[in-house]
């Protein structure tokens, strides 16, 4: 059936959902038209590639490498990371980064090298330059981690954003992490994925890509050194990846390659070499240091698309009382607006929505609001008018609204890439903090239009600002939920600047984490799909992105209660836990899956509010290293093959190891091992490291062990900060970091540093600071002695 037909069948439909979907689909036919009246078509292409070197110019940390039809420019940077752009792109503008570029390292020179060649050798990488420009990297030692071939470009012969290709090269043993939020993994195994944000428009579980949040990072562990090569580009493009094979000692390695094809943009990449908390603290402090949630951000968060009213929003937390379950926020979705209108409220079934948050807010509990861009494009909506007399709204090439089909129906979109834009928009949350709203989650930042058929998003044609610098929507389209995020971050630091802003979002990009933190979206119920939440969690916290979560249960189907509550269970120790669920989808609170359910979600909820000194301990560090919270296996060994390899388990911090049950039925489950004793917390056995042991995985509880020696910050019985120490294994000592919380304000809290050690029979623990030790401020309790 052609478009015509279609909307001639769809007419003759009289329901409401009929028409709305005839919406959508004049909505995709606008896309269409504006796309080809707008976009220059792509004829004859020439294709390019650099050709031998023909001069060298020295600079500051590197210099220029000219060849016949091209040129590189390489800088090393004073923190270590490693610039190289073709074709004259220098490392700014750049969404990406915070703020200006670093300075250059003024040791590193480009030097001559072998066969026509040069080299820049710096403190922690040297980078390689054939004379046909391939690039390589190398460790200090000379082990290539990375080489890349010349690249390639494709070029209109009329003139145009020209395409290109590079292809890479890694040692046979690496292995690939990153590209933001992936389904697949945490480990990216052979194939080919898509850098496009993209609302899948259902639930989605394993192998469905691309997603709401992609970004060109890779993050490749190999025996000889970690490392994180970012290429600078907002375009569409894919990379296809391939593992590499070993030889066995037969000489005949078969490296890992990487092939990046992008659709345009400035051919430009950035490179850390390390171990991975020296990648992941170079890469925060380019990008910027992840923003630190407010305390009560850090526990039990609910939502539900349907509330309904403000009584159900009552009996919910009501419920949640009586049973002496612990709940930190409320979370109200797009049904509470005024017909689905951004910054509006139904006051029928929210008359005293001031009142209610007020209410809750003295029981403890924050109202969080749901938050859109689209804005329906309708005179005397207020927004409309407002962004409308500002000129905030995308146009298309002849000026015209760009329009799209979102909930409230047809829509136009603030341009975000504009500073004038962010401002105005980020004012607007005036209306949410008068309503009493204390945090704030953005959806359908893709950003998303309905279609019937082709991309749910904007017309690529579609111009935006960009600084100054004018483009259209292939450009902005990646960046989109960045600049919206960084609109409501600053607006909301001058709107109530004595509070940390709260603001988590849906889609994104490299630097997201300067604003806040990620939901992985609408995951689909199932077992597939609770494995897919951690493989998310990990994958955008090796990209820089430490505060994330999916939603717990699933967002489109019913979960049985053992699914349920392993996917609870496993959220209780994830940076964001929060519930969530379709319209459609059944309930999510803990009692609506009978009293089993109920009993075991407690324990889950009480470790949770127990472990809250830890998880701001853990946010506070990952604001000053760029660290995640959560991390994999090989985090501190990735020569590790074996944890390389394991996808099943994470590490919380240093302290803690957690074994999620992902399978149903289990009660058992396998667990490799990082070196060392661990023991597990429920029954205090010590096992040791490396190896793969077999732990009991009762419905009640998911396998936490904790890492001999480990000094860990919890709250106590009476709500007061306490150490729970694990004793070191004999002749060796232990230790830990603990952040005091500062409340929600901008105070900067001291790092207190703790070792742990045996004298004598019994295990003592000090406190290290300027003066030498000292007996720790806190109370404390040392586990492990007597339990084993």
């Amino acid at each position: 059936m052609n478009g015509r037909d279609l909307v001639r069948s769809m007419k003759a439909v009289g329901s409401a959902g009929a028409a709305q979907r005839l919406r959508t689909v004049r909505a995709a036919w606008r896309t269409r038209r504006a796309d080809a009246a707008g976009l220059p078509a792509r004829g004859a292409e020439r294709a390019r590639v650099p050709g031998p070197v023909q001069d060298v110019e020295s600079g500051p940390g590197g210099g220029v490498i000219r060849f016949s039809r091209s040129e590189l420019r390489i800088t090393v940077a004073v923190n270590g990371a490693v610039f190289w752009g073709w074709d004259g792109a220098g490392p700014e503008p750049s969404y990406a980064l915070a703020g200006r570029s670093p300075e250059p390292d003024p040791r590193a020179v480009l030097e001559p090298d072998k066969d026509g060649g040069w080299r820049v050798v710096a403190e922690r990488a040297t980078v390689v330059v054939s004379r046909h420009g391939a690039v390589e990297v190398q460790t200090p030692g000379g082990v290539t981690l990375r080489r890349d071939l010349p690249p390639r470009w494709w070029e209109p012969v009329d003139g145009g954003a020209g395409r290109w290709m590079q292809r890479s090269e890694v040692s046979a043993d690496a292995r690939f992490f990153g590209l933001g939020g992936r389904a697949s993994g945490p480990r990216l195994r052979d194939g080919t994925y898509r850098l496009w944000n993209t609302d899948p428009g259902r639930a989605f579980g394993p192998g469905d890509d691309p997603l709401y949040l992609t970004m060109p990072v890779q993050l490749v562990v190999a025996d000889a050194a970690t490392h994180l090569v970012f290429h600078d580009t907002t375009w569409d493009g894919t990379v296809t990846l391939r593992e590499g094979e070993e030889g066995a000692g037969s000489g005949h390695d078969r490296p890992g390659s990487s092939e990046l094809r992008m659709s345009g943009g400035p051919l430009r990449c950035w490179v850390t070499v390390g171990t991975p908390a020296r990648v992941l603290l170079a890469w925060a402090s380019l990008t910027g240091a992840p923003a630190l949630p407010p305390a009560w951000a850090l526990g039990y968060q609910h939502a539900r698309w349907g509330f309904g009213s403000e009584q159900e929003v009552r009996r919910i937390v009501t419920g949640y009382q009586e049973r002496d379950l612990p709940l930190d926020a409320v979370h109200l979705d797009i049904d509470h607006y005024d017909e689905h209108q951004v910054f509006t409220v139904d006051h029928d079934r929210f008359p005293k929505l001031p009142r209610l948050s007020a209410d809750l807010r003295r029981d403890g509990v924050r109202l969080v609001s749901i938050v859109d861009p689209a804005v329906r494009a309708e005179p005397g909506n207020a927004v409309f008018d407002a962004g409308t007399a500002v000129d905030a709204f995308v146009r298309d090439g002849a000026g015209q609204l760009v329009r799209g089909e979102v909930w409230s129906g047809e829509s136009v979109f603030p341009d975000f890439t504009h500073a004038r834009v962010r401002k105005w928009w980020g004012g607007l949350y005036e209306e949410r903090l008068g309503q009493g709203f204390a945090g704030f989650w953005h959806d359908m930042n893709e950003p998303t239009s309905f279609a019937a058929f082709g991309e749910s998003t904007l017309p690529r044609s579609a111009r935006h600002a960009l600084e100054g610098r004018g483009g259209d929507h292939r450009e902005a389209h990646n960046v989109y939920a960045l600049c919206m995020a960084r609109a409501a971050y600053e607006g909301l630091r001058e709107l109530a600047p004595q509070e940390r802003p709260f603001v988590f979002s849906r889609s994104g990009w490299a630097g997201l984490q300067r604003y806040g933190g990620a939901w992985s979206g609408d995951v689909a119920t199932g077992w597939p799909g609770l494995r897919a939440s951690l493989s998310l969690v990990m994958g955008l916290g090796l990209c820089g992105v430490p505060y994330s979560g999916p939603d717990v249960g699933g967002f489109d189907g019913s979960p049985s209660p053992e699914l349920y509550l392993r996917w609870f269970q496993l959220g209780a120790y994830l940076p964001l836990f929060r519930t969530h669920a379709s319209l459609r989808a059944g309930r999510r609170e803990p009692w609506e899956f009978g009293p089993a359910v109920l009993e075991h979600a407690r324990v889950a909820l009480a470790e949770r509010r127990r472990l809250l000194p830890y998880f701001m301990t853990l946010a506070h560090l990952a604001r000053r290293t760029g660290t995640p919270y959560v991390r994999p296996l090989w985090w501190g060994i990735p020569e590790d093959r074996a944890l390389r390899d394991c996808e099943d388990a994470f590490l919380l911090g240093d302290c803690l190891l957690v074994a999620p049950v992902l399978d149903p039925g289990a009660d058992r489950r396998a667990v490799q091992l990082p070196r060392g004793r661990w023991y597990d917390t429920a029954t205090g056995r010590a096992y040791d490291g490396p190896g793969q042991i077999l732990v009991d995985a009762p419905l009640s509880r998911i396998p936490v062990l904790a890492r001999a020696g480990a000094v860990l910050p919890v709250r106590g019985e009476d709500g007061g900060l306490e150490l729970e120490v694990w004793a070191p294994a004999r002749g060796r000592i232990g230790g830990g970091l603990v952040v005091p919380d500062a409340g929600d304000g901008w105070d900067e809290p001291e790092i207190e540093r703790y070792v742990a050690r045996w004298q004598g029979r019994r295990v003592v623990v000090e406190r290290e600071g300027e003066d030498g030790v000292s007996a720790p401020p806190h109370p404390v309790r040392v586990r492990g002695v007597e339990e084993r």
